[in-house]
């Protein structure tokens, strides 16, 4: 790959991790939620809910960099 072409894929493979992370946060309580306000203002939900998110990211973030700086 050439030098435009690294710095636009690392570029991609760092924002597609933050937004992906924010889908996450924002559906969470959708999916696991409960649909109870209760139970979605605990510390081990938010907990939960962080865990997720960031998991999520650093997995995305990892794949991204390793594809982008791949040299084979």
């Amino acid at each position: 790959m050439n030098d435009s072409t690294t710095i636009v894929m690392g570029i991609i493979a760092m924002l597609l991790p933050v937004f992906a992370g924010r889908l996450v946060w924002r559906r969470f309580d959708q999916y696991f939620g409960r649909n109870d306000e209760a139970y979605q203002d605990t510390l081990p939900y938010f907990l939960k809910k962080i865990g997720a998110t960031a998991l999520l990211a650093f997995v995305l973030l990892w794949i991204g960099m390793g594809v982008v700086f791949n040299t084979q």
